[in-house]
This record gives C-alpha cells, sequence and structure tokens, in this order.
C-alpha cells in the first residue's frame, strides 16, 4: 500500500508544479503589465528591477496555489479513470476514501504552506514591492503626478491635471500649477489647455512646457512678522507657451529599497492585522464620539434639562411656539430651520470622512478572514477538483484546463464580490472573507457524494424518469 500512496502521490506533483509555475509565470507577467513601463527606461539599473520582478513573484505565489491544486487534482485523478487505474483499484478491494487519503493528506500540507506563506512571506515581500514601486515615482517626480488629483508630492507646488497621455505619458491636458514658494498661500496660479513634462537624465530640474494658457501672480511685500501683509496690483496675462522650471534634486537622492510605507492592510501578518484592527477601532470610535459631542454643542442640547417632562418654569407650555407672540414665531422658526441646514451640510461633508474610516476598518478585518479562508480553500478546491476528475474521466490539459479556470474564475467573482460588500458594511467582514469559500464547499460535498457514487453529476435521464413517475402518481390519484 505504500508504493500504491508514492504513486499516487508523484501523479500528483508532476502535474501540480508544472500547472504552478506556469500558473505562476503567467500571474507574474500580468502584474508587471501595468507596472513594468513606468520603472523600465528610467535610469534604474537591472538589479533593482530583478529583485522588484522577484518581489512581485512572490506576492503571487499564494494565488497560484489553489488554482495548482484545482487543476493538478482534475488533471491526475482524470487521468487515472482515463486509464481505468481507477477501475483496477477499485477490482482491488480499495476504496475510494482510502485511494484518495494520501491526496487529502498531501493538500492538507500544502494548505498549511500556503498559509505560513500568506502569514509570513506574502507581507514582507508585499512591503517590499509596493515601497519600491512607490520610490521609483518619487525618484522619477513624472511618474507620481497622477490624474484628476491635486498632486502635492513636489515641494511649494500643486500640480493638478486632467488627463496623462503619450508614448511616455508626459502629455498632460487641462493643466493648473499653483506656486506656493512664497508661502503666503496660492499667489501665483498658472492654468494651460496642454501641457509637457520634460526630463533629462541627472538633471536637478523638471520642465513643463505649457501652451494656450493664463497667468495670474497677487504681489505683495511684508513689513514684519506682527504686521500684515500688504497686497499690491496682481499681474494676469494669457500666453502661447510658457516654461516652468521646477527644482526636482531632492527626489534623487532618495533610497530606492527604503521602506516608507508599512500600514497597509496587506503588508501586515495576521497578528499585526488583529493589533492594528484594534487601534483602528479605538480610533474609530473617538471619531464618533467626538462628532457626536459636536452635534450635541452645536444644537444647544447640552442647555436641555436631564428629564424631559422638567420644566423651570410651570407656566410654559410644553408647545415651544405658543409660549412665544406671532411676530417672534418666525423668527424662532428661521433659526430652528438655519441650524438644521446648518447641521445637515456639516453632515454632508463629514459622510466622505466617515465612509474612509469606515472602510479602513473593515480592510483590515476582512484582510484577517480571506488569508484563513484561501488557506481552507485549497481543501475545497481540491474536493471540486478531484471527484470532477472521476466524473469526466479525462486527463491532460484539455478539459480540466477549461473546467479549472471557470471554477477559480467564478471563486474570484464571489471573493471580489465579498470584498466590496464586506467594505461597504453591507455585510460583516468575517462573512465576507469567507463567502467565497462558503458557496464553493457545498458544490464540493455535492461532486464527492456523486464521484463516491459513480454517478455524474447531473443526469438527465434520471431528471426524465423522476418527472414521469410523479406525472403517473398525479394521473393515477386524479
Amino acid at each position: 500500500m505504500k508504493k500504491l500512496d508514492i504513486y499516487i502521490i508523484k501523479s500528483f506533483l508532476k502535474p501540480f508544479f508544472a500547472t504552478f509555475f506556469i500558473i505562476l509565470f503567467v500571474l507574474v507577467m500580468v502584474a508587471l503589465w501595468g507596472g513594468f513601463e513606468e520603472i523600465s527606461g528610467k535610469g534604474v539599473d537591472m538589479g533593482f528591477i530583478l529583485k522588484f520582478v522577484g518581489y512581485l513573484a512572490l506576492t503571487v505565489v499564494p494565488f497560484a496555489m489553489p488554482i495548482g491544486i484545482l487543476l493538478s487534482s482534475i488533471m491526475a485523478v482524470g487521468s487515472f479513470a482515463e486509464n481505468y487505474e481507477m477501475a483496477a483499484i477499485k477490482s482491488a478491494g480499495i476504496s475510494l476514501k482510502r485511494f484518495i487519503l494520501p491526496l487529502v493528506i498531501l493538500t492538507l500540507f500544502l494548505s498549511a504552506v500556503d498559509f505560513m506563506f500568506l502569514n509570513y512571506v506574502y507581507p514582507h515581500a508585499t512591503l517590499k514591492q509596493k515601497n519600491m514601486f512607490i520610490n521609483i515615482k518619487k525618484k522619477q517626480p513624472a511618474l507620481a503626478l497622477i490624474p484628476g488629483t491635486f498632486n502635492t508630492d513636489i515641494p511649494g507646488y500643486i500640480i493638478k491635471f486632467d488627463e496623462k497621455y503619450g508614448e511616455e505619458m508626459n502629455l498632460l491636458k487641462n493643466v493648473k500649477i499653483s506656486d506656493l514658494k512664497s508661502n503666503v498661500g496660492k499667489t501665483k496660479i498658472i492654468t494651460a489647455e496642454k501641457g509637457e513634462i520634460v526630463t533629462e537624465e541627472d538633471s536637478k530640474y523638471m520642465t513643463f512646457i505649457l501652451t494656450n494658457g493664463n497667468y495670474y501672480e497677487e504681489h505683495s511685500t511684508k513689513r514684519d512678522k506682527k504686521s500684515k501683509r500688504i497686497k499690491m496690483p496682481f499681474s494676469k496675462a494669457t500666453f502661447d507657451t510658457y516654461a516652468i522650471n521646477i527644482d526636482v534634486s531632492s527626489f534623487n537622492n532618495s533610497d530606492l529599497e527604503k521602506d516608507n510605507f508599512d500600514t497597509h492592510h496587506e503588508m501586515l501578518s495576521l497578528k499585526q492585522l488583529v493589533q492594528f484592527s484594534d487601534s483602528t477601532k479605538i480610533t474609530y470610535d473617538n471619531y464618533l464620539e467626538d462628532k457626536n459631542k459636536n452635534f450635541i454643542i452645536a444644537i444647544g442640547a447640552v442647555r436641555l434639562k436631564p428629564f424631559v417632562d422638567s420644566l423651570v418654569n410651570n407656566n410654559l407650555k410644553q408647545n415651544i411656539l405658543e409660549n412665544f407672540e406671532v411676530k417672534n414665531k418666525s423668527v424662532v422658526l428661521d433659526n430652528a430651520v438655519r441650524n438644521i441646514e446648518r447641521e445637515l451640510n456639516n453632515m454632508q461633508r463629514t459622510t466622505e470622512s466617515f465612509k474612509l474610516k469606515r472602510k479602513l476598518l473593515n480592510l483590515y478585518d476582512y484582510e484577517y478572514h480571506k488569508r484563513l479562508a484561501f488557506s481552507l480553500a485549497c481543501l475545497v478546491l481540491f474536493f471540486i477538483g478531484a471527484p470532477l476528475g472521476s466524473i469526466i474521466r479525462k486527463g491532460g490539459f484539455g478539459l480540466p484546463m477549461v473546467l479549472a479556470i471557470v471554477i477559480f474564475v467564478v471563486y474570484n467573482i464571489i471573493s471580489s464580490t465579498g470584498k466590496n460588500m464586506a467594505e461597504e458594511s453591507v455585510i460583516s467582514t468575517a462573512l465576507g472573507g469567507w463567502l467565497s469559500t462558503l458557496v464553493l464547499l457545498p458544490f464540493g460535498i455535492l461532486v464527492t457524494r456523486r464521484a463516491a457514487k459513480d454517478k455524474g453529476i447531473f443526469s438527465l435521464k434520471l431528471f426524465f424518469d423522476t418527472v414521469k413517475e410523479k406525472f403517473k402518481r398525479t394521473k393515477k390519484n386524479s
């Protein structure tokens, strides 16, 4: 029996390693597609690029493991059934449970490896990869400029534009540059329909060449620290072409491998996720408490008596407006309406901040549950793949590859849905993290039971026979 176990494990490991490395290569290439163009050809040495690719490969290893287990289990068991080895094993008196036992033990081991990888290697690799990408953007300030936002990474300037395009992504549309170097606010503002970023290697300057724009500058002078700034006449002009040289020498001295950013939820181990979640929860609760206190102070509720029916003057009527003359009632109502509108506006302004803080808290909790569920998903996908292989009786990369891709795509869709719903607090973070695994678990149980009974997933003949039988019984009863 030991030789049979070794043979079964070898038959599983051969397609597993082949599919694992193929999937790993594909995932790395897909991940590089979006970011490699931004770091290649930017004065970065090959050693840095290889390190970046290495860390990127480590971040996708946990995601290649489950689909590798799914595909190899379909291929291995399907090959056994296709070559009648499964029938020979059953004829020898070996049950299906005993046959797949070594594969179950191996899958448990791979699930444990995936869990350890997710808890220790994946956070560190994500930390290094994301920081290296951020640092290379800082070394090349043009890369750090994001369309549609107020970019403040370059000291002394606020830069905003609607679109970045061109082969080198150095052409801009609808540019607005605010000069803050005078330390007295936005005294110089330049807008243009189009712009071009020109940088030279080892140069300390980044040049903006703007076309078809306007120039506005307020002139002022200061007497001393105690006196106020004296405003002078402003300058305003239009231009066809205007060039701005911005000193970016401070970016060239940045360490590309320095870890400046280490609090992202994907960069933390399970223990750190719990710690950050607890600290974030305290901050979030304090934020809500402060908003609650400010609201009570703003509406004057602090002046209310502790009991609703406690009146200072017994002669006052409980209907507040009845205590005022007709001419003062409109004043009271106007003040009340203005107070309500003011507080509603304040709530609308803070809604986005409230949502962001809630999403941040949800992400830490979701990441914790997702990693636990993702490790267990390896075992669930095995109990889907192995019975499917026994049912379809096909090995190789044909039909098994199609089935594995379809199942894993469904798994990822459910996982993404669970994440989005958990972020928006539609469902709990625990349910969001476990949703995809819980949805596929009944399907795994179903196909395992069908395979154990040597039945297909769905039999049309059995379905029609059942319908006919029920129809006959109904006819006899009538």
